[in-house]
């Protein structure tokens, strides 16, 4: 199917999704949320993540489950200022706890407008889950991403804070659900994004991947496609060969479709993993088969086990009433329909020098050259991104940048100076776009224009170079990479150098900019001979030996593209 304009994907797909459910739901800043207020009382509940993995994130809002859901673009975390506006939609005095799968976009964003609610006075606390057992070894389990399994400790959490939970209780249940959790995948063909022809990742002819992420990541091995019962034994014997210390013999279990396996198939797998689950002693509590979370249209399967004592199979059981989600009865009471919180946005820009406004001109103008270059490059970085990542870096920095280039024009517009204009461009980007790159980029921004300010008549390559400074500490402090960890820093860090080189040895700032340039243009390519030690592609690092790094790759073209 062809989308008129991708940049709107998400918003369009809210609007239509609550159309579709205006009983359970209705859009909120950011994200959805339960048409009815939070329960006086109750702890506010709620997840969030990349578009794509419908029915999570959103479709499990409503009574017993989430009280909202912050959606990001298509596998992109949503931004901190989006997880912010939602928090403050349900917000009712009792406190908030917003839980995520383990992925640095979303760590970033999530504590950073965690960090912003406790400043307000908010109890509010985040929890990322880690049941994929593909991405990190036992003994490294806090690498480990989110998988299916995070439906579960969604219910977990949700039903512990209906039941009335104090704070304290729901994230200990929520953890001991995480604890109990595990996860393991197949995949047959890679996801498509929307608008696009071509799968993300490919998977040969005869072969399938084992482990491949929720976000299109390819899997951490290939083996030859096998029958259905075939593959059945295979993940079940991977899954129950990992079993928690302590654990019992009830289990809840899912075995979910990732977009494009068919129903039927799952059931015909169903009958050999339930039979071997039983067989192997377990009682098998509330079994679900079909899609709970996707990938698109990924053709593939996931089996996710959690080990349930008593705790944890009351919250398994209890009733919930979402879009995609019903079980049991629910009966709640009298319940006012939520009013919606919007945030101020009133904007007045400092006075600035003439001298300020005119770099500020600059500066919108660099941004736009910025954004045409990404933009023409997106494909190429869709490519590289998705040999060892999810392919959604291209699509995150044009929106990131354009998000920017609005901004920048309104404060051009306005009279701001330098400093103000790459502030705005910078919450802007980080505040709309999401994802790793967003929240990077846009604090990165908001550093270099504290340090450039509003007044200077001239803007010299030793001011220029503090400023790359500062943003350079933004990201490092934010994103916790260091050079040689095959990110965007990679290139960053050699631009920085180079341009505080030059504003030592007193080179004009047209070219120590364009010779700081060149360095970051060899440095991203000389990222192909690295392996990845953060970030989504890390589970896949040797597949991404020859092929650089798509952050260090866009971080070198926008550096050349802002003087050209």
């Amino acid at each position: 199917m062809d989308y008129k304009d991708l940049n709107t994907f998400r918003e369009d797909m809210l609007a239509g999704y609550v159309a579709a459910f205006e009983n359970y739901i209705m859009e909120v800043p950011g994200g959805v949320a339960r048409v009815t207020e939070t329960p006086g009382g109750k702890v506010a509940v709620m997840n969030g993540g990349g578009s794509g993995h419908y029915p999570a994130f959103c479709g499990v809002v409503g009574s017993g489950f989430m009280d909202a859901t912050v959606v990001g673009n298509i596998f992109a975390s949503p931004s901190s200022q989006d997880v912010y506006s939602v928090a403050k939609a349900i917000e009712n005095g009792s406190g908030v706890f917003i839980v995520g799968g383990n992925y640095a976009g979303d760590k970033m964003n999530f504590n950073t407008a965690r960090d912003r609610l406790i400043a307000e006075g908010i109890d509010c606390r985040t929890f990322f889950i880690t049941d994929d057992i593909a991405s990190a070894a036992p003994e490294e389990k806090e690498k480990r991403r989110g998988n299916v399994g995070t439906f579960t400790v969604f219910k977990a959490a949700g039903a512990a804070a209906a039941m009335g939970y104090s704070f304290d209780e729901i994230e200990r249940v929520t953890k001991k659900a995480n604890d109990r959790t595990r996860t393991i995948s197949v995949g047959f063909r890679g996801c498509r994004m929307p608008g696009s022809a071509s799968p993300m990742f490919m998977v040969p002819e005869g072969k399938m991947e084992i482990g491949q992420g929720i976000h299109g990541e390819p899997g951490v091995a290939e083996i030859d496609m096998c029958s259905a019962t075939e593959i059945a034994h295979l993940l079940t014997d991977r899954l129950m060969s990992e079993v928690p210390e302590g654990a019992g013999k009830r289990i809840s279990v899912i075995l979910d479709g990732l977009g494009a396996t068919k129903y039927e198939e799952l059931f015909v797998m169903w009958g050999t993993i339930s039979a071997k689950l039983k067989k192997m002693g377990y009682t098998i509590i509330s079994p679900q088969v079909g899609e709970l979370v996707t990938s698109l249209d990924m053709e593939g399967i996931a089996l996710s086990v959690t080990y349930l004592d008593e705790e944890l199979e009351k919250c398994w059981r209890y009733p919930a009433d979402t879009p995609a989600f019903r079980q049991g009865s629910v009966s709640e009471g009298a319940v006012k329909r939520r009013t919606v919180w919007r945030e101020k946005a009133d904007v007045v820009f400092p006075k600035a020098s003439e001298g300020s406004c005119r770099a500020a001109s600059a500066a919108a103008a660099a941004l736009e050259r910025m954004r045409a270059a990404v933009a023409e490059a997106e494909a190429e970085l869709a490519r590289i991104d998705s040999v060892a990542g999810d392919g959604d870096h291209g699509r995150g920095m044009v929106k990131g940048l354009t998000c920017a280039v609005e901004a920048a024009k309104f404060a051009e517009e306005n009279h701001a100076g330098l400093g103000s204009l790459l502030m705005a461009a910078g919450k802007a980007w980080a505040a709309k776009a999401g994802g790793t790159s967003g929240i990077l980029w846009g604090t990165a921004l908001e550093s270099a224009g504290q340090v450039l300010g509003n007044q200077a008549d001239e803007y010299d390559t030793v001011l220029v170079a503090r400023a790359a400074e500062a943003g350079l500490r933004k990201m490092q402090e934010m994103g916790k990479a260091r050079r040689g960890d095959k990110t965007m820093l990679d290139a960053l860090i050699p631009f920085t150098e180079s341009l505080c080189a030059s504003a030592r040895s007193g080179v004009a700032l047209e070219t120590a900019w364009r010779q700081a340039a060149a360095a970051a243009q060899k440095a991203a390519q000389d990222t192909a001979g690295l392996l990845p030690k953060v970030g989504r592609a890390r589970p896949q690092a040797e597949r991404s030996l020859g092929t650089p790094d798509a952050g260090a790759v866009s971080m070198a073209l926008c550096m050349e593209a802002a003087l050209n």
